[in-house]
């Protein structure tokens, strides 16, 4: 039944295994990555594959024990086994694992020992499973046959006509049988033909129902008369977001050629560019945008006052410690803390969902553990949380595009990246910021208009390739506009401004896409094809900083319709995040945990207001502090 089972160290060292069968892939490896290291502990089963993994921890000794077994089989003796083996394993060699953390230990001796406690689980679960088939005078069945229906339904009446067939078969046996206590034919005839004739309950309702029906749409002269005037009235509905072939040429502005050189266009687009905002070169010689500006409050100055009186004291505490012993944390003594933090998580803006599953996965790590007696439960929980988020917050890949553009470069080909998002989260002006970001390290810049749906996305990139163009009056930097106006499909688009990008030496294209909805399954699939078409090196997910639950729902639908829609044998999906809005939201910055656990994709920048210098770096350490502080 089972395929594995180990005992795995916190560390990744395996101190036992037992494999019943070759594992195809590395589920154990897909565990420790996508769960144990993301904080996703709290979950009861991790999917792989044709892989189920359940495991359990022994936080005492920093102990994972796992199994693993196909997913479509129900096995419902595996928690009693992962917590027997665990039990077991711990009596048998704690002396052990105490010692060097069980690292040089044999545990050969353990074989027979599980083998034998797997055969006694299995065979208690399949006695259980056997049950003894029911007579058919117990089925409803019986009660549908003549002589059920002579006893009427239920068991006991079954139980009766048991009765009543020995004692007629007694009787016959005897020849005193007498005829009047039987049912004869002819009456049994007779009932069923009146049971025919009875007419059935959905019959009289529909012929109740006629006659009103009847009543409704009776002819009548005088009310079609009516009805006709009625409906030559009635004026051609116009669809929501459909417009006439005049009205939509009268809209189009593509054609016309604005003027790049108007002493006001340059003195707008100045006030676009707040210096005291602008970034600083690093040593390479690469612009970089500032970071978010992050405050101490007093409390955290308060701990780390504390922290530094307290080092002084350390031997003292250290004594009393070893005096008074240990005790032994239990959901008793976590829950009220847990219970604490997640309501604080909560008023911080993160998903309530993502709140439960963080709290579950810092009470399965701190269950078991012994602290001291004069340690507070609310200060373990805190510290482990910090921890918790630290390790989800921190980039799994690389957010330097800039290199990522360079290598594309020595391709002979331009680096594209799409955004999408929600409709009015700020796709367009972001893009703006990106692209300055972009000129100020002197790369050509091409931004394609493939919002084809929205009036007046075209006019509004073709504002900001202006202002950008009317900023860059110093460098190598080139922006420009790629549009071929309105009703047209986005994502020929799309492929046509990549084509022209690589016939004219651009370094980037960035693509501008439609705001949709994520419930919206036409839309979807028209972003989808985007992606499958054009393959862009970055999908970058632009979101409101605002958001708290709706963050989850956004996300997960985007992702599931990439992979539902793309037709692709590897679909992509979202790479990275901007936040937008994010100077509006003061401390509650849960958005940004909430969008990073549910897709394990980084957050490249953060919109801080309406100039193009108003693109920050977000660091982990800004969020962890603003969801922690009180």
């Amino acid at each position: 039944m089972l395929d594995y089972f180990g005992v795995i160290s916190k560390g990744g060292y395996i101190l036992w295994q037992k494999s019943f069968t070759q594992l195809m892939g590395s589920p154990i490896d897909e565990l420790i990555k996508n769960v144990l290291i993301e904080e996703r502990a709290g979950t009861d089963t991790f999917l792989k594959g044709n892989y189920a993994l359940k495991w359990t921890f022994a936080n005492e000794v920093d102990l994972v024990f796992v199994v693993v077994y196909q997913k479509i089989l129900q096995l419902g003796y595996i928690d009693e086994l992962l917590e027997t083996v665990k039990k077991l394993f711990l009596d048998l060699f704690a002396s052990s694992i105490a010692i060097d953390n069980g690292i040089n230990c044999n545990y050969n001796s353990f074989d027979s020992a599980f083998a034998k406690l797997l055969q006694q689980l299995e065979e208690k679960h399949t006695k259980s499973r056997q049950r003894t088939p029911r007579k058919f005078e117990d089925t409803k069945k019986f009660e549908s046959t003549l002589k059920g229906s002579q006893l009427g339904p239920g068991k006991a009446n079954a139980r009766k006509y048991t009765t009543l067939m020995k004692s007629v078969t007694n009787s016959r046996c005897q020849g005193n049988v007498k005829p009047t206590n039987m049912v004869d034919e002819d009456e049994i005839s007779r009932n069923i033909q009146a049971l025919k004739l009875q007419p059935s309950p959905r019959s009289t309702q529909r012929f109740k129902k006629g006659p009103q029906n009847s009543s409704k749409t009776s002819p009548n002269p005088a009310n079609d008369d009516h009805a006709k005037r009625k409906k030559s009235q009635k004026q051609a509905r116009v669809w929501e977001g459909q417009i006439a072939r005049g009205e939509m040429e009268a809209l189009d502005y593509s054609t016309s050629t604005p003027i790049d050189n108007d002493e006001s266009v340059i003195s707008n687009a100045a006030q676009l560019a707040d210096p005291s905002h602008l970034g600083k070169k690093n040593k390479e010689g690469f612009y970089e945008v500032q970071d978010i500006e992050q405050e101490e409050s007093d409390e955290e100055l308060q701990e780390e006052s504390l922290d530094a009186s307290s080092k002084g004291r350390g031997d003292a505490f250290s004594f009393l410690k070893f005096v008074t012993g240990h005790r032994e944390l239990n959901a008793s003594t976590l829950d009220p803390a847990l219970s604490d933090m997640k309501e604080h998580l909560i008023k911080k803006n993160v998903a309530s969902g993502i709140a439960e599953h963080l709290c579950q996965s810092v009470r399965t790590n701190l269950m078991g553990k012994k602290i001291g007696s004069f340690s507070r439960v609310s200060t373990l929980v805190r510290d482990s949380m910090e921890e918790a988020l630290r390790r989800i917050l921190t980039p799994k890949t690389s957010l330097d595009i800039l290199r990522d553009i360079e290598q594309a470069k020595t391709q002979n080909r331009p680096y594209s990246i799409a955004f999408i998002g929600v409709n009015g989260v700020g796709k367009s002006t972001n893009l703006s910021k990106v692209c300055f970001w972009l000129l100020q390290n002197n790369y050509k810049v091409l931004i394609a208009a493939c919002d084809t749906f929205r009036s007046g996305a075209v006019e509004q990139l073709r504002v900001h390739a202006r202002n950008l163009r009317a900023l860059q009056t110093s460098g190598q930097g080139i922006v420009e506009l790629f549009e071929r106006g309105y009703g047209k499909d986005s994502a020929g688009i799309a492929k046509d401004a990549i084509n022209y990008a690589t016939l004219n030496k651009f370094d980037v294209v960035l693509i501008d896409t439609a705001g949709r909805m994520q419930d919206n399954e036409p839309l979807m699939r028209a972003l989808s094809k985007l992606v499958s078409v054009n393959n862009p090196d970055k999908i970058i997910f632009v979101g409101e900083a605002l958001v708290g639950n709706e963050a989850v729902d956004q996300l997960t639908k985007f992702n599931q319709s990439l992979k539902d829609f793309s037709g692709m044998q590897n679909p992509r999906h979202i790479d990275g995040m901007i936040l937008t809005k994010f100077d509006t939201i003061d401390d509650k910055v849960g958005a940004a945990l909430s969008m990073t656990y549910i897709t394990g994709q980084p957050i490249y920048f953060v919109g801080t207001g309406q100039t193009y210098t108003d693109l920050k770096n977000l660091r982990v350490s800004h969020v962890v502090n603003s969801l922690l502080r009180k």
